[in-house]
């Protein structure tokens, strides 16, 4: 694959400027086939990393436009390989004549993600650096930003390469003691120093695998689940925090029938906001469909959102909580008194007592005036729970990680129990080896190319 010389457009639509990567073994040939210094010397003897302003030709030698050439020589590249950077006018018109002329020369269309895949197999970035690319790319917050910063950093994988080499010095003394097994008598390594070395590293995965929940929130924004009665104001408290009319509004009952769900920036943390079907009892088959994914969509909220009508709440309260109280499971609960701009003090304490019984935080609101949302934005970020991210923290926030961490993880609690139980030195290296195994997997030092595909396919062309 890397014998191929690839291009491909690297900016989106639009903007004044396009940029044509250039990658492979003929880069810096193809690209000197259609372009034409306004002087001095051609591309091949220039020195890397300048710029070089010129135009580019057809085969009819017709301008087509002037560009500025970025040089880079391998091994000194984003990729390691020789590689240009077109800068050319952003016309689409111009950057599809560039392209194909490209083609015409020798190179081919890129693939999905082939850039960053060509650095991580010329060693220019292992597995999990070149995953935070695409983090990198599609970060949305600063805290996005600030953990795919720190993988590329390559602070990741240090700590992986630390926890492997504690794990390879715990395999090779008890492989050693197995090459001179026929000496039972024979101990190099103190079971006692096993036991701790093997329980912090235990704590250590653990503690990365934990720390999942609380990456995916931020990379995928926190779910709250918007939730209550029928014509509550679910859909407008939905409207007000986006800004926005994504949600009908009306007086008539069961308006709302499916999730629906957009997401908001709030205070550096992306919140995932799901206004959901009204609970009520109904015989609308459909209606019914929607209170039941309310339902699937509480199990799933790291934060709930409990809408209650102030003005029409006391006949069904008994009822009301029954529906919604069995649901919230391990979620957050803001109790969120709505329409409280219709109702006096003594009105508002009777509220607060019916719903002493419910643990959760309790404000009163008017959704549809929105003058309490400065204050609910500062509850739902209180409520969030997510840390500051600094440089030195590491937050899994990838699936694949989560899932190699998480078998690890087992591999070496099975080696704890072991070492407690007295089980025999092949059974315990071989889920250390297990252990070093996964781990080796999340930076890519073992994997195969189903993995990889898997991975940079979902990258965008030009990276």
């Amino acid at each position: 694959m890397n014998q191929d010389t690839i291009c491909a457009i690297a900016t989106a639509q639009g903007g004044a400027i396009g940029i044509i990567r250039v990658s492979g073994p003929r880069a810096i040939e193809i690209t000197s086939s259609v372009f034409a210094p306004i002087q001095g010397a051609p591309l091949s003897d220039r020195r890397a990393y300048t710029l070089t302003f010129g135009k580019i030709y057809n085969e009819e030698n017709e301008e087509i436009d002037e560009v500025l050439v970025s040089l880079f020589k391998a091994p000194h590249s984003y990729t390691g390989e020789d590689s240009t950077e077109i800068a050319c006018h952003g016309s689409s018109y111009i950057l599809q004549q560039v392209m194909q002329l490209l083609i015409r020369k020798g190179c081919r269309m890129a693939n999905p993600g082939e850039y960053t895949q060509r650095a991580f197999l010329n060693g220019k970035m292992d597995l999990s650096q070149a995953e935070a690319v695409a983090d990198l790319v599609s970060s949305s917050s600063a805290a996005t930003h600030r953990l795919a910063i720190n993988q590329m950093r390559g602070g990741f994988n240090k700590e992986l390469k630390n926890l492997r080499d504690q794990l390879l010095h715990i395999t090779s003394l008890i492989e050693l003691e197995l090459d001179f097994s026929d000496h039972e008598e024979l101990e190099f390594a103190n079971r006692d120093e096993l036991k701790a070395l093997a329980s912090h590293i235990e704590e250590t995965i653990a503690k990365l695998t934990n720390s999942f929940n609380v990456g995916n929130a931020i990379k995928n924004g926190v779910p709250v689940a918007i939730i209550g009665e029928t014509n509550a104001g679910k859909s407008t408290l939905l409207n007000l925090l986006l800004h926005e009319d994504k949600a009908i509004v009306s007086d008539i009952h069961g308006t709302t029938r499916d999730v629906i769900e957009d997401t908001i920036n709030v205070q550096g943390i992306t919140f995932r906001f799901i206004d959901t079907a009204g609970i009520r009892q109904t015989e609308d088959e459909i209606e019914n469909l929607g209170i039941e994914r309310t339902y699937q969509q509480m199990k799933q909220a790291n934060i709930i959102l409990w809408m209650v009508d102030s003005t029409d709440l006391l006949s069904r309260l008994h009822e009301i909580k029954k529906e919604v109280i069995p649901h919230i499971g391990e979620a957050k609960l803001l109790v969120l008194f709505n329409k409280s701009d219709l109702i006096n003090e003594q009105e508002r304490q009777a509220l607060l007592s019916d719903f002493t019984d419910v643990p959760s935080d309790k404000m009163f609101i008017s959704a549809k005036y929105g003058k309490q949302l400065n204050e609910l934005e500062n509850k739902l970020v209180c409520l969030s729970a997510i840390p500051e991210v600094t440089e030195n923290d590491f937050i899994v926030t990838n699936v694949r990680h989560y899932e190699a961490l998480s078998k690890a993880l087992s591999s070496i609690r099975r080696v704890l129990y072991g070492l407690k139980t007295g089980l025999s030195g092949d059974l315990i290296s071989e889920d250390l080896r297990q252990c070093i195994y996964e781990l080796s997997d999340i930076v890519g030092d073992v994997t195969t190319d189903e993995v990889l595909g898997n991975i940079f396919k979902n990258f965008c062309i030009g990276k």
